[in-house]
């Protein structure tokens, strides 16, 4: 039974009260939580949507709270002088207007400031790299990690890495010995930094955490390792060295991932399309 047959509308219950516009018109005012409409109407039913239209009405509330906070958050705008004297300080990794690097060593970003900002700029940038198509290639590899590792670093990977990236493993990968996806297909390796973390920062040391997500697979109509999400977070050992940060040691761990969306996964046609449209980006913040 629902709520609207509990009760009864228009008839003599209720009180007759001339003083809403002196028509007598009958109103009928059921008690708090009943639901019905209270000036005589019919029952006001719950919307029966699904769960995800209630997720999505959730997540613009959270939204509009988060912009109105972010609005409002700018101290005091009276109109002595409209400078705000209040209001938390700047975010560490929001955007400082400080151009963070003078050049570029190849593709990769260098000349990293010494400071948090160029430790928290060079160990993004690097993720980036280290997370890219090109350490599937031994060549490019190399050039990779010379140029993101300091010297005795960078020696002791190549030969652990060429280990690793055997015939056998980039088979698996649908990959050639050489790191070349078939023709027709597109191989897919990105990092994309979601947020950085300094943990520890001295003159010619850092320790800084990249929150990142990946994209790792092989988009083409006969993959059998199609383009998937991973999420993880990098930790790297940066030295000052050479006027620049390098990488003395890095570790990874799984994680924080948030929970999947409900966006239908692509065709591999879409995904190979999307990946020669949309280049990378260069994570200099």
């Amino acid at each position: 039974m629902s709520f609207g047959d509990e009760h009864g509308y228009g008839g003599d219950s209720g009180r007759t009260d001339d003083s809403f516009g002196g028509t007598g018109q009958t109103r009928t005012r059921l008690p708090d939580g009943r639901g019905g409409d209270i000036y005589g109407g019919g029952p006001r039913r719950q919307a029966r949507g699904s769960s995800r239209s209630l997720i999505t009405v959730v997540g613009v509330v959270v939204l509009l709270i988060a912009a109105i906070a972010f609005a409002n958050r700018g101290g005091d705008n009276s109109t002595d002088g409209g400078k705000g004297t209040g209001g938390p300080a700047a975010d560490p990794t929001a955007a400082s207007g400080v151009k963070p690097v003078r050049g570029k060593n190849g593709t990769i970003p260098s000349g990293f400031a010494q400071n948090e900002q160029g430790a928290a700029s060079a160990a993004a940038n690097y993720a980036v790299a280290l997370g890219s198509n090109g350490m599937f290639s031994q060549d490019s590899r190399h050039s990779i990690l010379d140029t993101v590792y300091t010297p005795d670093a960078a020696n002791r990977l190549k030969g652990s890495l060429d280990a690793a990236y055997t015939a056998e493993f980039l088979e698996k990968l649908g990959l050639d010995a050489n790191g070349t996806p078939p023709q027709g297909s597109t191989f897919v390796s990105r990092t994309i930094p979601v947020g950085t973390s300094v943990e520890s920062l001295d003159d010619d040391s850092a320790k800084v955490s990249v929150w990142y997500t990946g994209l790792i697979g092989m988009s083409g109509p006969d993959s059998t390792d199609p383009v998937s999400t991973t999420w993880k977070t990098w930790t790297f050992d940066l030295r000052w060295l050479d006027s620049d940060w390098k990488i003395a040691a890095e570790s990874q761990k799984d994680g924080p991932a948030p929970v999947p969306g409900d966006v239908a996964a692509s065709t591999a046609d879409e995904i190979s399309k999307a990946v020669e449209q949309y280049g990378g980006f260069t994570y200099a913040r």
